[in-house]
């Protein structure tokens, strides 16, 4: 079976330490899961989440700006980049040293520096809602708004921070050679962060300041590979509806029109489960035969015995 796997942020930090240390120690439990759908013969393509990451990386350069002017701010979409660069460096490793203990000798694992094309059409441009990098006062934020264009919210009393788009993606840059690998059996990382976010221009392809939702990148990678399944792991080992209530009730299996249904009706948090189903869904009615499961990274490798919840 193809399958794209979308991972979580808990998929690479431990108890929100997300040092380079502690990250690789997430990436190595995470690649001995993915491994194992490999073993059961399974292709296998990744995109991972980066929001921690991105996050820390946005704040330490602002915290070097603040310090001294001098200091460069760099673009969100090339804080992307970097982001893709390690975070698929310790999944590239981690995943050759299981593949390795595995006894699979015939799989190589790569990592694609992936652009994400976007629409500057995209309503998201309008109404940035996606907080990141470093907390300001009012003062500091109005300066920021002034001088770099940014755009700051303050965030439930905690201060002012800077949001940007969440536009849905387009299209992948790279997917046709990311489809030559794939449809070659080797393990690629793909869309890391959703990927770097980009609009088509008549010079070719640039950036922009935009945060795409990475199970909504996996989605459209898992279209492009012509995946059977849209694996998508995260911290929860099911969907359920009314969660947190007295009456909470977990999903084995639900249809799309289900899905829709619960959708409607507000049944999921804007900010965590309701991308996942919205992807889960998309995928699932992009052609016959799609199903997509959202389950706990530890069960990954039961996603076919019953783990998580399978959308149909």
């Amino acid at each position: 079976m193809n399958i794209v796997i979308a991972l979580g942020g808990n998929a690479l930090q431990k108890n929100g330490d997300i040092s380079a240390e502690s990250q690789y120690r997430a990436c190595q439990e995470t690649a001995s899961s993915i491994v194992k759908l490999i073993e059961a013969g399974h292709r296998i393509a990744i995109v991972h989440g980066n929001g921690p990451q991105v996050g820390e990386i946005i704040s330490d350069i602002e915290l070097a700006h603040r310090a001294d002017s001098r200091h460069t701010l760099f673009p969100f979409d090339v804080c992307d980049a970097f982001t893709q660069g390690y975070i698929g460096y310790h999944l590239q490793n981690a995943l050759m040293q299981a593949l390795r203990k595995s006894k699979i000798l015939n799989k190589s694992v790569v990592s694609i520096v992936t652009q994400v094309e976007v629409s500057r059409d995209d309503p998201a441009f309008q109404h940035p809602t996606k907080p990141i990098g470093s907390f300001y006062d009012e003062v500091s934020a109005e300066k920021l708004q002034k001088e770099q264009g940014f755009q700051m919210v303050e965030d439930a009393g905690r201060g002012w921070r800077r949001v940007v788009p969440s536009p849905k993606p387009l299209d992948i840059v790279e997917k046709h050679v990311i489809k030559q690998l794939f449809d070659a059996d080797h393990l690629v990382i793909a869309c890391g962060g959703g990927g770097i976010p980009v609009v088509k221009t008549e010079e070719g392809y640039v950036g922009v300041e935009a945060v795409i939702d990475k199970d909504f990148a996996a989605e459209k990678l898992a279209e492009i590979l012509e995946a059977d399944q849209l694996i998508i792991l995260t911290a929860i080992d099911k969907v359920y509806i009314h969660f947190n209530q007295a009456n909470q009730q977990a999903l084995d299996r639900v249809s799309s029109k289900e899905l829709e249904q619960y959708i409607a009706s507000g049944e999921f948090a804007k900010g965590s489960m309701l991308p996942k189903v919205e992807a889960a869904k998309k995928f699932v009615e992009s052609g016959p035969n799609k199903t997509a499961v959202i389950a706990a990274l530890e069960e990954a490798a039961q996603v076919f015995s019953g783990a998580g919840t399978v959308v149909q």
